[in-house]
């Protein structure tokens, strides 16, 4: 049975389709159309799906989607054999939630830290026994880049650019992209350091728009040959929530 999968971010809305644990189609959308799901549910005709959100106010096209699948809401108490000690469980970003499960579901029985670049960088760790504790919420590449402008009365607002690799910067965009990458770098590396510390043999998942830009960030570290890109990790956390729900 297929199962439809919708993950709304803050900037993107994410869409996948599922046959069990198999990724069958998935895209990522700044608007997302009525006819885009009509043709989602025609093609593969699911009977079910889960939809995460990141924002308190719902998307026109919710109720609609409700009247013609079984749409399950996902939440913090689907934790799908996850054992969640987070202190604030409602508080908690489904999406950090769901890339933790996602991690467990790709990775079982294996230590894994989840860091996720998008509006937010996440780092979220969680242990081979399923055990999760909490993360880390810093600002995202971008954010970063626009915060330098909106804050200041002279720094350009300027794109971070992968090929930068330089320790510092010889003007003032170079010193710019060289406090904005490096630091990212820095704070990378940092976080492994830590995390890696207490946990063999850890995984290292990058997820998010910004995955591959970090991935090209950790290139020449040590913890190069332990990064693995997970583009759909939180799509697969909410699978497997479903999945584990409707059992």
């Amino acid at each position: 049975m297929a199962c439809l999968v919708i993950d709304i971010g803050n900037t993107l809305t994410k869409i996948a389709v599922f046959e069990q644990n198999q990724l069958l189609e998935a895209n990522q959308y700044e608007t997302v159309e009525p006819a885009l799901l009509v043709h989602l549910l025609d093609k593969y005709k699911p009977q079910k799906g889960i939809i995460s959100s990141v924002k308190k106010i719902g998307e026109v096209w919710q109720g609609s989607l409700e009247k013609k699948i079984r749409l399950v809401h996902f939440n913090t108490l689907m934790t799908s054999g996850i054992n969640n000690h987070y202190l604030t469980p409602q508080t908690l970003g489904p999406d950090r939630l769901a890339a933790v499960i996602g991690a467990a579901s790709v990775y079982p029985g294996q230590n894994s830290l989840v860091i996720t670049g998008g509006t937010a960088i996440t780092y979220d760790g969680i242990d081979g026994a399923g055990n999760y504790f909490g993360g880390s919420i810093s600002p995202g590449l971008n954010m970063r880049y626009k915060a330098l402008n909106y804050y200041t009365a002279a720094l350009p607002l300027i794109e971070a650019d992968a090929g930068f690799n330089a320790g510092y910067g010889n003007d003032t965009a170079s010193a710019i992209r060289s406090g904005v990458q490096n630091g990212i770098k820095y704070e990378l590396t940092g976080f492994i350091e830590s995390y890696n510390a207490g946990n063999k043999q850890l995984n290292i998942i990058l997820s998010g728009g910004d995955s591959k830009f970090f991935d090209t960030l950790l290139k020449n570290s040590i913890f190069a040959p332990y990064v693995k890109i997970e583009p759909y990790l939180v799509l697969k956390g909410l699978n497997a929530a479903i999945q584990k729900h409707n059992d």
